[in-house]
């Protein structure tokens, strides 16, 4: 990447952190947070090529305020319990941000949190269901970046089972598509566009299966979050301007 040639990639893990201090089954999983486990295993995988922080709900301003925001190449989201508590004024800010060319790495559940249907403009609702399936993920399009590296498919043993319809735009890439126990299909993993900023939505990940261990999984997210990376210097968004006929056009010089 571009930016390893002059600084390491600043990433912020935000999560909710709360299945894992109120849940013990979660924190005998994720003793140290699924925020922990995810930012390790973007360590593991870009080295000195990142440097990852990470925030959660319960901090002021959710941990991201306008002055971290600023300084962020990548935000990776994952929320489940508490998606109507996230302050609208900080789903504004990270809107922005992305717009300007902040990548974001959206997980699992955070398909329902208001900053991924803010930027979709659509439910995001899905089928699902939490029995401990198997989920394969099948690779479909060998070719991007954000397979590089990964087994065809991801075999993990246990998983809730997400499944269509999942009710977003038509990805600009389909770069995973997971099968499940039942029978069931769902785009696990999807990019987009918006603005100046890239987003990389890939589901597997529950917080009741040590999913965020999966050392194929730690993989495609450390992947993602180098693909979303941006090369702009300052989060700006595109905007409207007006300007006049140039000199060719009205047959000048």
């Amino acid at each position: 990447m571009t930016h390893a040639a002059h600084r390491p990639l600043r990433v912020v893990v935000w999560g909710e952190n709360w299945h894992e201090r109120n849940q013990p089954h979660v924190a005998e999983i994720y003793p140290d947070g699924m925020h922990a486990a995810i930012k390790s295993g973007i360590e593991e995988n870009l080295g000195e090529r990142a440097v990852v922080t990470t925030a959660v709900l319960d901090e002021p301003e959710h941990g991201l305020t306008e002055e971290r925001l600023a300084q962020t190449d990548v935000l990776t989201w994952w929320g489940h319990a508490r998606h109507d508590e996230v302050s609208d004024e900080v789903v504004e800010r990270v809107y922005r941000h992305v717009l300007g060319g902040m990548g974001l790495v959206v997980l699992h559940s955070a398909h329902w949190s208001k900053i991924f249907r803010r930027l979709m403009g659509t439910t995001c609702a899905l089928s699902w269901r939490n029995s401990d399936d198997r989920e394969l993920v099948w690779t479909v399009d060998p070719t991007h970046p954000i397979a590089q590296g990964v087994p065809h498919p991801i075999d993990i043993p246990k998983q809730e089972m997400y499944g269509e319809q999942f009710d977003v735009p038509p990805p600009e890439d389909l770069i995973f598509v997971s099968s499940f126990t039942g029978g069931e299909v769902f785009r696990s993993g999807i990019t987009y566009r918006r603005g100046s900023g890239k987003i990389f939505y890939f589901s597997p990940g529950d917080q009741e299966f040590p999913v965020y261990h999966h050392k194929d999984i730690r993989r495609v997210i450390a992947n993602g979050v180098e693909w979303v990376a941006s090369d702009r210097t300052a989060h700006t968004a595109p905007e409207v301007i007006h300007s006049g006929p140039g000199p060719f056009t009205v047959g000048e010089g």
